[in-house]
Formats: structure tokens, C-alpha cells, sequence
């Protein structure tokens, strides 16, 4: 949400998309998430930028590798930074923008085929999870922008929103979010 209010065209575009589709029907379904392109690639871009857990869970080394001219030996313990890899300049172009655009045209996905993008982690070690979650995800933000418009509380300005993450359990604002959501006619 803090992205979608900090640009606030991309929300409006994904809110044009979600009210187009949902057409005043009380409850979205299924069907029409899987025709909400713009809301997948909101939801991606977010995780590109802001993966829950930017320190993947550690791995271990099976055998002696050559990776990028680095030697690793077999039983070298490798933490995979999702972080970094969300703001590699050699992968994205221009790394530390919120641009959902960049996934309309292209296959990338977070679940864990497509190295440039893997927040819940990849292979056998990947979060199981991850489905439930975005599904999860979806759904509750495409409810959002469609029974609600947003805004910051009165003399909020989007240029002071502090976007300082802090590390836990999972990645987090140090400063929470608040948002005025006023209910739309729909």
C-alpha cells in the first residue's frame, strides 16, 4: 500500500483495472483475479523490491563449485541474498523504482523458476506456502482498491513517507503505514 500511495497513477491504473473487471459484483472470484494482469504485476513488483524475507534460508554446499569466479567447497554454508537480487542494476533497469510495468510483457514469476525474482526462495527449499500467499495476497488487495480509495491523513505528504525496513520474523517499515480509506460507490 505505502508503493501504491507513493505513485499514486500505478494506483490508479490497478484500481481502474480491479473496478473494470469486478463491475460492481459484491464478491470478486477466481476468474476474474486470473483476467487482473496489473494487479499480478503490482503484487510482483512489491516482492521484487520488498521480499518478505530478504536473507533466504541457508543452504549448504553439496559439492565444490565455481559460481561468478568464486570457489565454494562442498559443506560451505550460502545464504542467498533475495534482497540484492531484487535490486541488481545487471538484472533491472533502473533497480530502485516501483515500475509494475516491467512484468505486463514477460514471464518472470516468484515461484522459484526465474532466479531474478525468487522472495519465497526456489527448489525443493522453496516455501511451500507461497500459492496460499499470493492467492492470499490477490484477493485482499484487489478488495482494497476496489471498495476503497486511498490517501494519506491530512498534512501527510508522500515525499515524508519513511521506507526504512526493519528486520524480524519477516521484513517490515519501521514505521508502520497510515492510510485513509474512504469507501467508494461501487
Amino acid at each position: 500500500m505505502t508503493e501504491l500511495l507513493r505513485k499514486p497513477g500505478v494506483m490508479k491504473v490497478l484500481q481502474n483495472e480491479v473496478r473494470g473487471i469486478v463491475n460492481g459484483k459484491e464478491i470478486i472470484k477466481k476468474e476474474d483475479l486470473d483476467k487482473m494482469h496489473y494487479l499480478k504485476a503490482v503484487l510482483k513488483e512489491t516482492l521484487r523490491l520488498h521480499p518478505p524475507i530478504p536473507l533466504l534460508v541457508p543452504r549448504e554446499s553439496t559439492k565444490d563449485v565455481k559460481i561468478n569466479n568464486y570457489d565454494i567447497s562442498a559443506g560451505t554454508t550460502v545464504i542467498t541474498n533475495a534482497w540484492a537480487i531484487g535490486r541488481d542494476p545487471n538484472i533491472w533497469d533502473k533497480p530502485e523504482e516501483f515500475r509494475p510495468e516491467r512484468f505486463l510483457n514477460n514471464s518472470i514469476d516468484f515461484k522459484g523458476h526465474d532466479f531474478e525474482l525468487i522472495p519465497f526462495g526456489a527448489g525443493r527449499r522453496g516455501c511451500p506456502g507461497v500459492l496460499f500467499a499470493m492467492s492470499t495476497n490477490e484477493i485482499v488487495l484487489a478488495n482494497l482498491v476496489n471498495k476503497f480509495d486511498w490517501s494519506l491523513p491530512f498534512g501527510a505528504r508522500v515525499e515524508d513517507l519513511d521506507m526504512t525496513e526493519c528486520t524480524g520474523l519477516t521484513i517490515h517499515r519501521k514505521v508502520p503505514l497510515l492510510a485513509v480509506a474512504t469507501p467508494t460507490s461501487c
